[in-house]
C-alpha cells in the first residue's frame, strides 16, 4: 500500500473498531494498521453521518481512475442513487434483502439501509480494500448487523433462498473485455447458451453482471442497474437486450447523457435499467436525460411496446430525439452511403511487416490503419508518407506463379504460426488470408475519438480498415462538389448525433452519421466559410 492508502485504511480500521467476521484479505490489511488521531476518527465519523463519504472519496483520489479501471470501480453520485433507491422503494416498499454486486464502499446499500430498515443487505466486492471502507461506513451508520460482505468476484457467487423479493441494484464494473480472462468469457458463453442467448466474447463485465443477475434472480426479484449505454446498440449488448425484453423483465430505461457526467471521472452516456423478474411486459419505457437535475423520478418516458422494440437491432433510436431537418438542408446519407473500413481480424499480421516484405506490392495498398493519420492529414489526405501498407491477398491463389507463389506462401506460413487462421473474423472469412478491403472512399472520416469527426479527401485513393468510414456517393458527383462537402463537414462538425463511450469516446455507426445535416448540393458552397 502506499502511504496513503496505509492511513485510509488505518482509519476505516478504527472506524470498524470490531474485525469480527473479516475476510483473510480484510484481515491483513487491518494487521497493517496504525493508531489514528481521535480528532481524525471524530471528523470522518461526523461526515460520514452527514451523509458524506469520505473513505470512498479518499480512495477515488488515492487511486487513479486508470489504476480502479482493473476494477471497473467508477463511485456513483448521490442524485442517481437517489432516483434508483426512490424507484425501488416504489416498486416494493419493503424487500427481503438488497444485493449491490459491485458495492465499493457501500454507497448503494447506505442508503438501502435507511430506505429498507428490515431488509438484509448483502455487499459483493471484489477488493478488500474497498469492502473495509464498507464495513466501516456500516459501523458508523449502524447496520452492520445485517451486512453480509463477499469479497469475492459477483460470477461466484450463489444466494440461498429467501422470504420475499430480492432487490438488485448498484453500479455493475466497467470492464473492458480485454481485461477479461478467458476462464470467464468461456463462463459468459455457456451461461448465455443455457438461457438460449447467443453470447460474443466481446462483451464488457457489466454485460456479465447482467447475466449474472438472470442467474440469480428468481420470479418476483426486481432490480435498477446503472451501467454505460453502449449496450443498448453494439452487437455484444444484444444478450442484454434480449434479457431486458423477457426474463430479466425490463420496465425502463433512462438515458443519461454524457454532458451531464453522471459519473466524476469518466465522460460516458449512462444507462439505468430498471427491471422485475418474471415480467414480460407489454411495454418499456425509454427517456432521455440531459441532467442530473431531471433524473427523479424513473416514471417517465416514452413508452415503446415489447414486440417493437425486442426485434430492434439497436434500441438509441427509440430514445433520440429525432432532428428537424431546416429548409434547404437534407441528411448527408441522402448523398452519400457511410461504411466502416474492413476488420483485419488480426493487425500484427495483416498490416504490413518484415514478414511481409516479399509478398507482391499489388497485393499491399496503402490503408489509413489509424484515425491520427486522418488527423494530421488535415482537409486533404494527399501523402503515403505516414500511412501503412495492409496485405490483401485474394481468396483465389491459382493464379500466383513462381516467386510471387512462393514469397505469398511463405507469408501465409508464417502467419499460421501466428495463429492468423484461427481467429474469429478469419474463420468467417471465404479464404482466411483474403482481407477484402473496401474499394477506395472519396471521402475519409473518423468514427471514433474525443473529439467531432474528422472529414478527409481521400486523394490517394488509400484504402480503410475499421477504423474509419468511408463515404461513397450514391451518385456520380464532381470533384468540387466532393471537395465542398468535406470543406463543409470540417467547418460544422460536431459531437451531436454520435454515443459516448467509457472514458468520453465518441462513436458515430455508420447511420449515425449519414444523418448528419448539410445544405443541399445547389446551395452548399454559400455555406462554406470565407477565406480571410
Amino acid at each position: 500500500m502506499s502511504p496513503g492508502e496505509h492511513r485510509l485504511a488505518s482509519l476505516a480500521a478504527a472506524l470498524i473498531a470490531d474485525g469480527a467476521g473479516l475476510s483473510t484479505a480484510e484481515t491483513r490489511l487491518v494487521a497493517q494498521a496504525r493508531p489514528v488521531d481521535p480528532g481524525v476518527i471524530a471528523q470522518a465519523r461526523a461526515e460520514i453521518l452527514a451523509g458524506q463519504d469520505p473513505l470512498g472519496d479518499g480512495f477515488c483520489l488515492l487511486r487513479s481512475a486508470e489504476e480502479r479501471r482493473q476494477y471497473g470501480a467508477t463511485y456513483t453520485p448521490a442524485p442517481i442513487i437517489d432516483a434508483m433507491m426512490g424507484w425501488a422503494h416504489t416498486e416494493i416498499p419493503m424487500p427481503a434483502r438488497v444485493v449491490d454486486p459491485g458495492a465499493g464502499s457501500g454507497r448503494f446499500l447506505i442508503a438501502a439501509a435507511r430506505k429498507f430498515p428490515g431488509a438484509e443487505l448483502i455487499a459483493v466486492e471484489v477488493d478488500p480494500f474497498a469492502t473495509l471502507m464498507l464495513r466501516a461506513n456500516a459501523a458508523v451508520h449502524g447496520f452492520a448487523d445485517r451486512l453480509s460482505v463477499q469479497v469475492d468476484d459477483y460470477r461466484h457467487v450463489a444466494l440461498p433462498a429467501v422470504a420475499g423479493p430480492t432487490l438488485f441494484i448498484g453500479n455493475p464494473p466497467y470492464v473492458r473485455h480485454h481485461n477479461i480472462g478467458a476462464q470467464w468469457k468461456t463462463w459468459f458463453s455457456q451461461t448465455a447458451k443455457r438461457f438460449g442467448f447467443t453470447a460474443s466474447k466481446l462483451a464488457g463485465l457489466h454485460v456479465h453482471f447482467f447475466l449474472k443477475t438472470r442467474e440469480l434472480a428468481q420470479p418476483g426479484d426486481y432490480g435498477v442497474f446503472i451501467t454505460s449505454a453502449e449496450w443498448l446498440d453494439v452487437n455484444y449488448g444484444s444478450v442484454v437486450r434480449r434479457m431486458v425484453a423477457d426474463g430479466l423483465g425490463g420496465t425502463a430505461v433512462h438515458v443519461i447523457d454524457a454532458k451531464a457526467q453522471p459519473f466524476a471521472d469518466a465522460l460516458t452516456t449512462g444507462a439505468i435499467t430498471c427491471f422485475r423478474v418474471g415480467r414480460q411486459p407489454t411495454e418499456i419505457t425509454l427517456r432521455p436525460v440531459a441532467s442530473l437535475d431531471d433524473l427523479a423520478p424513473l416514471g417517465h418516458g416514452r413508452r415503446v411496446r415489447r414486440q417493437e422494440i425486442a426485434s430492434a437491432p439497436k434500441w438509441s433510436v427509440f430514445i433520440r430525439e429525432r432532428q428537424q431537418v431546416p429548409a434547404g438542408f437534407i441528411e448527408l446519407g441522402e448523398l452519400f452511403r457511410a461504411h466502416r473500413g474492413q476488420v483485419t481480424g488480426g493487425n500484427d499480421v495483416w498490416i504490413d511487416s518484415d514478414a511481409g516484405r516479399d509478398v507482391p506490392k499489388r497485393y499491399k495498398p496503402f490503408t489509413v490503419t489509424h484515425a491520427r493519420e486522418l488527423f494530421a492529414a488535415g482537409a486533404e489526405l494527399t501523402t503515403t508518407k505516414d500511412l501503412h501498407r495492409v496485405i490483401d491477398l485474394p481468396a483465389e491463389l491459382d493464379a500466383l506463379q513462381g516467386d510471387e507463389r512462393k514469397a505469398v506462401q511463405h507469408f501465409l506460413a508464417w502467419a499460421k504460426r501466428h495463429g492468423a487462421h484461427e481467429g474469429y473474423i478469419a474463420t468467417h472469412r471465404r479464404a482466411w488470408w483474403s482481407v477484402g478491403l473496401r474499394a477506395p472512399a472519396p471521402i475519409l472520416c473518423t468514427y471514433m475519438a474525443r473529439r467531432a469527426p474528422a472529414f478527409v479527401r481521400n486523394r490517394i485513393n488509400a484504402r480503410h480498415i475499421n477504423i474509419a468510414h468511408g463515404l461513397y456517393p450514391r451518385e456520380p458527383m464532381s470533384d468540387a462538389v466532393l471537395t465542398a462537402t468535406v470543406a463543409y463537414l470540417r467547418s460544422h462538425a460536431s459531437t451531436a448525433g454520435g454515443r459516448t463511450y467509457a472514458g468520453g469516446l465518441v462513436k458515430f455507426e455508420p447511420r449515425e452519421l449519414e444523418r448528419t445535416l448539410m445544405p443541399r448540393v445547389e446551395d452548399i458552397h454559400g455555406y462554406l466559410p470565407q477565406a480571410e
